[in-house]
C-alpha cells in the first residue's frame, strides 16, 4: 500500500469516528445542524473510500489498451467525489428548510463539543491530505483535502448556530435549523470547486507556467538542443506525459539527433519526478 492509499484509509477511519459521534450526540442532544455535520462527515467517509479505490486502479500499470496508464481513473474518482458533495449539499439544505418551522427542544450543551473535536482533526487531517495529494500529484487525494475543509467550515457554522441557540433559545431557536443549511451550502459550493478542478485536468489544460519553464530548462541543459519549438503537457492521473519539439542543427546525422533527443527525455524524467514519460521530436534549427 503506498503513501496516498495509507492516506485516504486513515480519512475513512477518522470520518467514520467522527460521524458516529456527532450524528449520536446531535440526534440526543436535539440539534439538527449537528447531524448534518455528522451526516456530512459519513460523505467524507464515503468520499476516502472512492479515492482509495481510485488510487488502487490508478497504480496499475500500462497494457497494450491503455499505454498512458491507468492514471485517469484516480482523476475521475476526484469527480465522483465533487458531484457527491454537490448532491450531499443539496439533501442537507433542502432538509434543514423542511424543518426550519418545526418546533423543538433547545440543543443540549455538550454538542458544541464533537463540533469542536470536529474541526481540529478535520483540520489535522486536511494538511496531511493536501500535503501528500500535491507531492504525489493525485487529483482525488487533493479533492478529498477539500472535502475535509468543507467538514472544518460546516463544524464552525453549526457550532456558531447551536451556540446561539443555546444561550438564547426563545430568541435564536431557529439558527440551528439554519445552521443546518449553511452547512449545506458550504458543501454545494466545494463540491463545484472540486467538479472544475478535475474537469479541467480531463481536458488536457496545461500545467502551470513555472512547471512549462522547467521543462524547457531541463531541455536546454542538453548540448546540442538549440531550441524548443514547442512544450505540451497533460495529466494521465498522478503525472504528466509530455511532447516535445526540439530544434538541432540541420546538418548533424539522424543518429546524431536521435542521441540527443535520447538524452533530453533522460533529464527530464530524472530531474522533473512528475513526468512519467517524453516524446521527443526533433526539427532542423532555422538558418542563422
Amino acid at each position: 500500500m503506498h503513501t496516498g492509499q495509507r492516506v485516504a484509509l486513515t480519512g475513512i477511519l477518522v470520518s467514520g469516528g467522527l460521524a458516529a459521534i456527532k450524528i449520536t450526540a446531535g440526534w440526543m442532544g436535539h440539534s439538527m445542524a449537528v447531524v448534518a455535520d455528522g451526516l456530512e462527515s459519513a460523505g467524507d467517509m464515503l468520499a476516502s473510500g472512492i479515492v482509495l479505490f481510485g488510487l488502487t486502479l490508478a497504480a496499475k500499470p500500462p497494457d497494450r489498451d491503455h499505454p498512458y496508464g491507468h492514471g485517469r481513473l484516480e482523476t475521475l474518482t476526484g469527480q465522483f467525489v465533487g458531484f457527491m458533495l454537490g448532491a450531499a449539499g443539496i439533501a442537507i439544505a433542502a432538509n434543514a428548510l423542511m424543518h426550519a418551522g418545526v418546533a423543538r427542544n433547545p440543543p443540549s450543551a455538550y454538542v458544541v463539543w464533537p463540533l469542536i473535536l470536529s474541526a481540529v482533526v478535520k483540520a489535522l487531517l486536511s494538511g496531511l491530505k493536501f500535503h501528500y495529494g500535491k507531492k504525489i500529484g493525485s487529483a482525488g487525494l487533493v479533492a478529498d483535502a477539500w472535502n475535509d475543509c468543507v467538514d472544518i467550515l460546516s463544524a464552525l457554522a453549526a457550532l456558531a448556530a447551536v451556540s446561539m441557540a443555546i444561550l438564547a433559545p426563545e430568541k435564536y431557536m431557529a439558527a440551528d435549523h439554519w445552521g443546518a443549511f449553511a452547512v449545506g451550502l458550504i458543501v454545494i459550493f466545494t463540491g463545484g470547486r472540486v467538479i472544475r478542478d478535475t474537469a479541467l485536468q480531463l481536458m488536457d489544460t496545461m500545467p502551470d507556467s513555472r512547471s512549462m519553464a522547467l521543462l524547457r530548462e531541463a531541455a536546454f541543459s542538453v548540448p546540442g538542443v538549440r531550441g524548443v519549438e514547442k512544450c505540451f503537457a497533460r495529466k494521465t492521473g498522478l503525472q504528466y506525459h509530455v511532447d516535445l519539439h526540439l530544434e538541432v542543427d540541420p546538418e548533424i546525422t539522424v543518429r546524431e539527433s536521435h542521441e540527443i533527443a535520447t538524452h533530453v527525455r533522460i533529464v527530464i524524467n530524472e530531474t522533473l519526478p512528475w513526468v512519467a514519460d517524453v516524446l521527443v521530436h526533433v526539427e532542423p534549427a532555422p538558418e542563422m
